[in-house]
């Protein structure tokens, strides 16, 4: 379990084949200091919970399956590739942001990045499917960031993105047309599937 509260950028050093056929593993190089950190252990890697399977003082390996590869947007990481880093909660944590799970719900996309005061109002698309969870004022994790939904438009919505998130985070490099992991807050999911429940 996370916050979306980012707390590394992290660097791809490497990239392998995995242990299983379509599988790829992942060096990230962080600074986090690994030591207390367990092999076994869940990092959020841009919205993503992955198990370290190696470390090293300033890095660790994950492998990531071929289905995770197909539905979130891992299968694009590149070396020299950033990403969000945020280790799992700990029971007394602050929670910062937003109870997020590190199951991304699915890949939505930047449309656009417009200056507005002392932040930047992105504009996202998610798919359909997920779009419907999506609510004014409500939360929603994008690449592992907690962010606070503005305002809703079909498939698309919009997010205020203030100048600390854009550098804390890799949102401050994203371009128009880049693919985003996006989980939707779980709430929201138990709530239409009551109200599913209710019409059946």
């Amino acid at each position: 379990m996370f916050t979306g509260i980012v707390t590394d950028i992290g660097e791809i050093a490497a990239i392998a084949p995995g242990g299983q056929t379509g599988d790829r593993r992942f060096v990230v190089r962080t600074k986090h200091d690994m030591k207390p950190v367990a092999i076994g252990a869940s990092i959020a890697c841009s919205g993503c919970c992955l198990t370290v399977v190696e470390k090293g003082g300033d890095w660790f390996a994950v492998e990531v399956s071929g289905e995770s590869l197909t539905k979130t947007h891992l299968g694009d990481w590149t070396v020299g590739g950033r990403l969000n880093l945020e280790l799992s909660l700990k029971l007394g944590d602050e929670l910062g942001g937003h109870l997020v799970y590190g199951h991304v719900d699915g890949v939505g996309k930047v449309v656009s990045m417009t200056p507005e005061g002392g932040s930047v109002r992105f504009v996202f698309e998610a798919p359909a499917d997920l779009a419907r969870f999506v609510a004014a004022k409500g939360s929603i994790a994008i690449d592992g960031v907690s962010l606070t939904v503005n305002e809703v438009d079909g498939d698309r919505f919009g997010i205020n993105v203030i100048s600390h998130t854009q550098t804390a985070t890799t949102l401050g490099q994203v371009k128009p047309g880049q693919r985003v992991n996006l989980e939707v807050d779980m709430l929201a999911r138990y709530v239409a599937r009551l109200l599913e429940h209710e019409k059946s």
